[in-house]
C-alpha cells in the first residue's frame, strides 16, 4: 500500500481563513497541517511509501524530509486530477492498493490509519473515513488503485459510495475523531486549540491571536462538504 497526499498551492489554499488569515499564514499553516499528516504516516507499518503530489516547493522541500516521493505538478489543476494522476502512476508501477489522504488533518494519529487500513476488505474494496458531517472524503483506500473514478467536490463521499456499488463493491465507512477533522473555518481552528493534543499545527496556531469573536462575521453558519 502506497499513501497518496495531495496539497494544492499553499498560498492559494484554504481561501475561506482569508478574511482573517493571509495568504503567508494560510501557507504557513498548510505545512504545519502537512507535518502532522506526513509524521502520523511514516509510523505505519503497512505504509510501503508516500506519494506526495503538488505544484508548491514548499510541501516538496517537507515531503522529502519526511521520506516521502514526490510528484510535481506543473500547476494546479484539481485534486480529482491530481489525484488521478498520481493513482494511475502507481498502478503502472505495480502497487495493489492506495491511502489517499488529505495534508489539512492536523489531529490524525498513527493509530487511526491503522484502524482505517485494518478496517478494510480484500480487493477488489472502497473503504472511506469521512469529515465530521459526513459528506467530505477525508481519506480512502482502494484496492486496485483503479477501482473508480474519483469524484472530489461537494457530497463526495455519496458520489464515491455510488461509484463503488457501480462497480459491484459495498464501500466501507470508518469514523475516527482525527481523520474526520479537517481545517476550512476560522472555527475549526478554534476547536484544534481547544483539543487536548500535541502537534506542529497547535505550536503553529500558538503564535497566532486568535479569539471567538473573530469568526461572528466571516464563518459560514454551515460548513460545506468539499470533498
Amino acid at each position: 500500500m502506497w499513501a497518496i497526499v495531495p496539497v494544492k498551492r499553499l498560498g492559494e489554499a484554504k481561501q475561506r481563513l482569508s478574511a482573517r488569515l493571509s495568504a503567508g499564514q494560510r501557507a504557513a499553516l498548510g505545512l504545519a497541517m502537512l507535518e502532522d499528516v506526513l509524521a502520523a504516516l511514516v509510523g505505519v507499518a503497512a505504509i510501503e511509501g508516500i506519494l506526495l503530489v503538488s505544484p508548491d516547493r514548499r510541501a516538496h522541500a517537507l515531503g522529502r524530509r519526511f521520506g516521502a516521493r514526490i510528484l510535481a505538478e506543473a500547476d494546479d489543476h484539481g485534486l480529482n486530477p491530481a489525484v488521478q494522476c498520481a493513482a494511475s502512476l502507481l498502478k503502472s508501477e505495480g502497487v495493489a492498493q492506495i491511502l489517499v489522504l488529505h495534508g489539512d488533518l492536523p489531529l490524525v494519529t498513527r493509530d487511526e490509519i491503522a484502524q482505517l487500513i485494518a478496517a478494510h476488505r480484500s480487493s477488489p474494496g472502497l473503504t472511506i473515513a469521512p469529515d465530521r458531517e459526513g459528506r467530505g472524503t477525508n481519506a480512502m483506500i482502494c484496492t486496485p488503485p483503479d477501482l473508480i473514478a474519483f469524484h472530489y467536490g461537494p457530497d463526495s463521499v455519496r458520489a464515491h459510495c455510488a461509484a463503488a456499488e457501480r462497480a459491484g463493491i459495498v464501500p466501507t465507512l470508518l469514523r475516527a475523531p482525527g481523520l474526520g477533522f479537517d481545517i476550512d473555518e476560522i472555527d475549526d481552528l478554534l476547536a484544534l486549540q481547544a483539543q487536548p493534543a500535541t502537534t506542529r499545527t497547535h505550536d503553529w496556531l500558538s503564535g497566532q491571536a486568535f479569539a471567538a469573536s473573530a469568526c461572528r462575521d466571516s464563518c459560514a453558519p454551515e460548513k460545506a462538504g468539499v470533498r
